[in-house]
């Protein structure tokens, strides 16, 4: 096809048109025609919206150490950097989605406090769970619950000292909170909705929280650089008018706060590049993997250099090495 097109090029550069019409005629007669001129235009068209993203201004490091909080989509990105040979913790509080609750966990880790005892409490499944916490900290034994919360504490706060980059990703602007004293509810527990109040967090809420937790990071790391990204999973539960309502409140409050910190559109990249469900996974909400791939490497594109990407595929490379296991034949 390509040296089919050359030919055509350069022989209307020559203005020789019996020499155009001979190679059109070959190429499959008057039907041939049409699909010649068709496969130029198919071959010109582009066929997704693409997304200028400047280049980051500052770069990551092989190695370096990043601490990632927030959604599941978090979760996606800070496997991709673990791999990669990054110093990578990833949601060391578990899977968070609002700006508040997140804000919440890293404030306690700089101020160095303890669990509350009114956040611990024992669900209708028999397992003590935090409301500060995802169930992956839920326990048998309330002693056993505390110091996980304990332990991740102090983890935080030491690394957070010495952080290179902060990744923050917030999913919903949607909060909960206890009906009995207004405490804020990270995770609901599968605890009857009845004990909830359910409210929607305003962008100057979000912003002033994370502007005055920033001041006090900075104070704790003044190196630390922080990047800032929605994710680009729905909300289901919320409906779809609601969540997108929602994602406008996070997006507002991010632009407001990359004034003086990084932003980099996941949920953009999601919604018009990806837009395909080619691009979902079988629940139609979640990125398939693919998806969270393509997005990972603009984001490499953006804060990475190429002798880091390098170092990066490499440990890719032999993180997949290790995965191998040989087929023993009995």
């Amino acid at each position: 096809m390509c040296v089919v097109r050359r030919k055509v090029l350069c022989a209307l550069l020559r203005c020789k048109v019996s020499k155009i019409v001979g190679i059109i005629n070959g190429f499959g007669g008057k039907n041939g025609v049409f699909s010649f001129f068709c496969s130029i235009f198919v071959a010109n068209m582009e066929l997704m919206t693409h997304i200028d993203i400047p280049v980051s201004e500052w770069k990551m490091e092989a190695g370096a150490k990043v601490l990632l909080v927030g959604s599941c989509f978090a979760d996606e990105v800070g496997k991709r950097m673990l791999r990669g040979g990054f110093e990578a913790m990833v949601n060391p509080f578990g899977t968070l989605y609002n700006p508040a609750s997140i804000a919440e966990n890293l404030e306690m880790c700089l101020r160095g406090e303890d669990c509350a005892d009114d956040v611990i409490f024992q669900g209708r499944d028999g397992l003590w769970h935090s409301w500060m916490h995802h169930s992956c900290f839920s326990s048998s034994e309330r002693e056993v619950l505390l110091a996980a919360v304990e332990r991740v504490r102090r983890e935080v706060a030491a690394f957070l000292k010495e952080a290179d980059v902060l990744i923050v990703t917030f999913g919903t602007a949607v909060i909960y909170r206890l009906k009995e004293d207004g405490m804020l509810v990270a995770n609901c527990h599968k605890m009857p909705d009845g004990l909830f109040e359910r409210e929607r967090m305003s962008v100057a809420c979000i912003v002033e929280r994370w502007r005055l937790l920033l001041e006090r990071m900075k104070g704790v790391n003044p190196k630390l650089k922080v990047v800032f990204t929605v994710s680009p999973i729905r909300h289901k539960r919320d409906g779809f008018h609601a969540n997108q309502v929602s994602k406008g409140i996070l997006l507002q409050a991010v632009d407001e706060l990359a004034g003086e910190h990084a932003y980099f559109p996941s949920y953009e990249l999601m919604m018009d590049e990806l837009r395909d469900y080619r691009f979902y996974a079988d629940d139609m909400i979640h990125p398939s993997e693919k998806a969270v791939e393509y997005i990972w490497q603009r984001f490499q594109d953006v804060y990475m250099d190429g002798r880091t990407r390098d170092a990066v595929a490499k440990s890719r490379k032999e993180w997949a090495r290790q995965q191998h296991r040989p087929i023993v034949r009995a």
